[in-house]
């Protein structure tokens, strides 16, 4: 039987979320493998993966603030709103000459904190019982509602650079749960009026899990290390109590007992 607990993977591009779920399958001889919280095949980095009893605890995951690094490219929309997709709107020289670094920062800034974002199309939003992303992949045109997420951090890593057609700049984001960073790119080509997406998305963190914690998944793998010990993970993800010999019978026997919460 394979070891309950939590598996931390670097996911690299090319895979799906259930592609990595189903390498992991295979490698820890069981079925029962769930994750917390899809990453696009063209995205990289941290995927939290429950193996055995362990997926109970990714229902505390999935919620968890996020951190990613991305690059955004303004000049042009996609239908995708990443370089996945296909152009549906490419600015023209004289429009991106016009826009300055300081524009940019500013309209950056009205991205931060407490918004309405509406999901990029491109998403596992259900729309009528189907995915919005295959609903779009099959030609037709969706409508998502907007929803409040939490923008803590969106900043500016290193210099935007310029190049014949585009304006690339790399950021920083700390979120909530639920954001879509691909949305924060076509926004800001929306707000400057050149278009943008996404040219690469890398998540780093979710909750207190940390990208540098994770497995690299390099094909050669024979078996799964580190797994993070259930009763380990359960700390991570709740608030716990160390409990003495006296306040373990006591529980045993069907006691309340009182006691600090800590994590």
């Amino acid at each position: 039987m394979a070891t309950p607990g939590l598996l931390l993977v670097d996911k690299p591009a090319g895979m799906t979320s259930h592609d990595v779920v189903g390498k992991i399958r295979k490698l820890a001889g069981t079925k029962k493998v769930g994750h917390a919280g899809t990453l696009d095949p063209m995205a990289t980095g941290l995927l939290v993966l429950g193996i055995e009893s362990a997926t109970k605890l990714l229902t505390f995951i999935v919620g968890a603030d996020k951190t990613y690094e991305a690059t955004i490219r303004l000049g042009a929309s996609t239908v995708t709103d990443d370089r996945e997709g296909d152009f549906v709107f490419q600015a023209d020289e004289k429009s991106l000459l016009a826009i300055t670094d300081e524009q940019i920062l500013n309209q950056l800034s009205q991205l931060r904190g407490v918004i309405q974002q509406v999901p990029s199309a491109v998403s596992a939003i259900k729309v009528n019982g189907e995915r919005a992303y295959d609903l779009v992949r099959s030609g037709e045109s969706v409508e998502l509602t907007s929803r409040q997420v939490t923008i803590e951090r969106l900043e500016l890593v290193g210099k935007i650079r310029r190049g014949e057609g585009f304006i690339d700049l790399d950021v920083v984001v700390d979120c909530s749960s639920g954001t879509y960073i691909r949305a924060i790119a076509r926004d800001l080509g929306t707000s400057l009026k050149i278009g943008g997406h996404l040219t690469a998305l890398r998540r780093t963190r979710v909750g207190s899990f940390q990208i540098n914690q994770a497995l690299v998944l390099d094909g050669t793998q024979e078996q799964l290390l580190p797994i993070i010990r259930s009763i380990d993970a359960a700390k991570f993800v709740m608030p716990f109590m160390e409990a003495d010999a006296d306040q373990v019978l006591a529980i045993r026997q069907g006691k309340r007992i009182i006691g600090k919460l800590m994590g």
